[in-house]
């Protein structure tokens, strides 16, 4: 799913049930497999400064590294979604080891923060059909309406700024990533574009 930076309509009528965008009064920030810190805290204290709420899909075995870090993730009123335990790519994955790994992340989820989500990504965008119709019955999989290209280090700050910017729209969800990959980048991009979404006077939401 990582070709396109506005997710393309024939693409989402390709997967009817798979979330793409929501509600039109919002905009909807979300950020992938954290929680890392130096990153998802960067992430975070930037939202309180502009009183912004975003949606986390977690990689279960950050969570288990990071139980604090996830705990501040949703004390500060943001939503937390499911990522897989070891941020699977379901194609090159067997379907039961795929689901298994699906439901150690629930299970982590429960044991470290006492919830259960009701939303899962799949790493990378990809998964089996086998794959997605297992796991469509527990969850709502959620994908994106505007890939930010910001986990690409060819990909200078300017340009994932220019195309969040001139992709969103009210009702996009927004791709984003909260990871070691992305550390650097994040203060390059993100305060400018957080930014630009209070000045375009739109409310942000959690999924």
């Amino acid at each position: 799913m990582a070709l396109f930076h506005k997710t393309p309509t024939w693409v989402k009528k390709l997967f009817p049930d798979r979330l793409w965008n929501g509600n039109e009064s919002k905009i909807y920030l979300t950020f992938d497999d954290g929680p890392v810190p130096g990153a998802t805290d960067f992430v975070l204290n930037e939202l309180g400064k502009r009183d912004m709420k975003a949606t986390f899909f977690m990689v279960g075995d950050n969570v288990r590294k990071h139980e604090s870090l996830a705990k501040e993730v949703l004390e500060a009123g943001n939503k937390i979604g499911n990522h897989t335990y070891n941020h699977l790519l379901g194609l090159k994955t067997p379907t039961e080891e795929y689901l298994n790994n699906v439901e150690l992340c629930d299970l982590i989820f429960q044991e470290k923060l006492g919830v259960k989500s009701t939303l899962f990504r799949p790493p990378y965008g990809w998964m089996k059909y086998s794959q997605a119709r297992i796991v469509s019955k527990s969850y709502q999989i959620a994908m994106w309406d505007v890939l930010s290209t910001d986990y690409d280090s060819k990909v200078s700050p300017d340009k994932v700024l220019n195309i969040c910017q001139k992709n969103s729209a009210p009702g996009s969800i927004l791709l984003f990533h909260d990871q070691e990959k992305t550390k650097d980048i994040l203060p390059a991009f993100l305060p400018d574009f957080l930014d630009f979404v209070k000045d375009q006077g739109w409310e942000t939401a959690c999924l």
